[in-house]
C-alpha cells in the first residue's frame, strides 16, 4: 500500500500523511472505568509480617534427580491452618499429589460455573555464593525500611499469601459468594507443575470448567512500557512453550600437544555460534499486537501515531523491541545457551562436549519447529541432537478477550491500581495456568505486584534481594479481595 501511494507522487504522500495523523487522531481509550473499591481496608503491617513468616519456611521444590524434603511443607501447612482459621475451618481443603492444596468456597448457586485463582508454594533455591550480596538474609523473613524481604516475595508466596488473607477476610466479614470460589496452590511450579497438572486433572474429571483462571505472570510495570507515563498494569493472555535441546560431541581424545583442526569443543562451539546468529523469527501479531494497540491510545502524541501505524511502521516498531532483551522475548522464540561443558583436564584433549540450549517457545511456533530449525542452523552432521523431557510442552492456547472472566478482571485491576492502565501482554516464562489448559478459555497471568524500571525490580525476581514494598503488598490482597468479590457476585 505504501508503495502505490507514493507511486502516485505528492497527492498520494499527502493522502498518507492523513491517513497516519488521522488515524492517530481517532484513538480512542479502551480502558475501564475506573470505580471505587468496596472492600474493607487492610492493615498492611499485619498482613506483612504474615508474608514475612511464609518466607521462613524454606519450601524449595526438587528437580528431577534431588530429594524431595516434605518437612518445610508440613510446616508451612500446618502454619496456614493456624494462621487463617477462617479458611481451614470454612472451606473443603483438599491435598493432591502429595503436598499440593485445592480449596474450595462453596457458593449459593451451584450452576455458576467457579472461579479458580492460582499461585505457588515453592520457591527458587538461593546460591551460596550470592549471600554476601542480600541486604537481608534470603529466609528469614525481614521487614526493614517498607519493604518485605525474602526468598518468595515476589515469586510467589506473595499471590499465594494475598489471596488467602482476602479470603479470610471476606469469610470474616460474613460474605457469602454466589459463585464457588477454589484455590489451588501448586507445590513444584518452579520445577515440573506436577502439582498442579494432578489439580487438574481432578478437576477434570469432576467436569469443572472454571468461568476464570487466574495465575502469576505479568506485572503493574513503572517505567517498563517506553513513550507511557502512567504504569502499565499487563495481564497476560498466554504464556510461552518450553523446551531444551542437549547438544554433544564425540571427539578422539589424546594428548594436548597433538591436536585436530578442531576439538569437540571447537566444534560444538562452533555449532552453538551458528544457532545463536539465527535466531527465530519474530512475531507481531497476537498478544503483542493487542498489548500495542491498548497501549498505543493512552501514550504521547507521537507514539499514537507509531502505534497506530502499525501497518506502516511496524518494522521500526519491531526494530525497538528487538534491542531489549525483555521486549525481544516478547515477540519470538528465545534461543538460550544455558550449558557447555566439555573435556577433564588441561592436556587432555575432551572426547565429549555438551552445550543445553533452551528455548521459550511463542505461540503459533512449535516443538517440531524449533526441532528443524536447530537442525537446518547447526548443519554439522558431527553434532548429535537430543530434545530433553522435564516440563518441555507447547505453547498453551491465547485465551480470550471476549469473556466475562476479562471483563470483571481487568476492570478489578483498574479499581486496585486506578493510576496505571491495563493492557493485554504475553507472559515470557512458565506458569502452572499452562496445566489448567483445556479448562477454560479465560485463563489469565497477572501478579498484582508493582515493579519499577529504576529500581531494577525485575532482576530480583529469580535473583538477589528479592523484596515486595509492604504497601503493595497490601494492595494485592484488597486487588484479590476485591476480585472474590466481583467475580463472585459476593453478597
Amino acid at each position: 500500500m505504501l508503495k502505490r501511494l507514493l507511486f502516485l507522487g505528492p497527492g498520494g504522500f499527502v493522502l498518507l500523511v492523513v491517513v497516519v495523523l488521522g488515524r492517530a487522531l481517532t484513538a480512542s481509550s479502551s480502558q475501564p472505568p475506573i470505580t471505587p473499591l468496596t472492600v474493607a481496608e487492610v492493615d498492611a503491617d499485619a498482613v506483612a509480617e504474615r508474608l514475612a513468616q511464609s518466607v521462613r519456611f524454606k519450601t524449595i521444590a526438587a528437580p528431577a534427580g534431588q530429594t524431595f524434603e516434605p518437612a518445610p511443607f508440613d510446616a508451612f501447612h500446618a502454619w496456614i491452618d493456624t494462621t487463617y482459621p477462617a479458611v481451614t475451618s470454612g472451606l473443603r481443603r483438599e491435598v493432591v499429589a502429595g503436598h499440593s492444596l485445592l480449596y474450595t468456597w462453596k457458593g449459593l448457586d451451584s450452576s455458576l460455573p467457579p472461579l479458580l485463582l492460582l499461585a505457588h508454594q515453592d520457591a527458587v533455591p538461593v546460591e551460596d555464593s550470592t549471600l554476601p550480596d542480600w541486604e537481608q538474609p534470603p529466609f528469614d523473613g525481614v521487614i526493614d525500611d517498607g519493604w518485605i524481604w525474602g526468598r518468595g516475595t515476589l515469586d510467589d508466596k506473595v499471590s499465594m499469601l494475598a489471596i488467602l488473607e482476602a479470603v479470610e477476610s471476606l469469610w470474616k466479614e460474613g460474605v457469602q459468594p454466589q459463585r464457588t470460589v477454589m484455590l489451588a496452590f501448586g507445590h513444584d511450579e518452579e520445577v515440573s507443575g506436577q502439582g498442579a497438572k494432578a489439580i487438574s486433572e481432578l478437576l477434570g474429571q469432576r467436569g469443572i470448567k472454571p468461568m476464570m483462571i487466574l495465575d502469576e505472570g505479568l506485572v503493574v510495570t513503572h517505567g517498563i512500557v517506553p513513550g507511557l507515563e502512567q504504569p502499565a498494569a499487563l495481564v497476560g493472555l498466554a504464556e510461552k512453550g518450553y523446551l531444551s535441546v542437549e547438544m554433544t560431541v564425540a571427539g578422539a581424545g589424546g594428548h594436548s600437544s597433538m591436536p585436530p583442526p578442531h576439538t569437540a569443543v571447537g566444534i560444538l562451539a562452533e555449532a552453538v555460534t551458528r544457532l545463536e546468529a539465527n535466531p527465530l523469527p519474530a512475531h507481531m501479531e497476537g498478544p503483542m499486537a493487542e498489548m500495542l494497540a491498548t497501549l498505543g491510545p493512552e501514550m504521547d502524541f507521537g507514539n499514537k501515531i507509531v502505534f497506530r501505524n502499525l501497518w506502516l511502521l511496524g518494522g521500526i516498531v519491531q526494530g525497538k523491541l528487538e534491542a531489549s532483551y525483555s521486549t525481544n522475548a516478547a515477540i519470538r522464540t528465545t534461543t538460550a545457551v544455558t550449558m557447555f561443558d566439555g573435556g577433564v583436564k588441561e592436556n587432555v584433549l575432551p572426547q565429549e562436549a555438551r552445550a543445553v540450549v533452551n528455548f521459550r517457545i511463542f505461540p503459533g511456533d512449535t516443538i517440531e519447529d524449533i526441532l528443524r530449525h536447530v537442525e537446518d542452523s547447526v548443519d554439522d552432521s558431527r553434532v548429535k541432537l537430543k530434545p530433553l523431557g522435564g516440563i518441555s510442552g507447547n505453547p498453551p492456547p491465547v485465551s480470550t478477550m471476549d469473556s466475562e472472566g476479562w471483563a470483571v478482571l481487568t476492570s478489578t485491576v483498574r479499581q486496585a491500581f486506578p493510576d496505571a492502565v491495563v493492557a493485554p501482554g504475553m507472559s515470557v516464562a512458565a506458569t502452572d495456568a499452562r496445566m489448567y489448559a483445556g479448562l477454560s478459555d479465560s485463563i489469565y497471568r497477572f501478579s498484582p505486584i508493582r515493579l519499577h524500571k529504576d529500581r531494577g525490580d525485575t532482576g530480583r525476581i529469580h535473583g538477589t534481594n528479592e523484596r515486595v514494598g509492604v504497601e503493595n503488598y497490601a494492595e494485592a490482597v484488597r486487588f484479590y479481595a476485591q476480585l472474590i468479590s466481583n467475580a463472585a457476585a459476593a453478597e
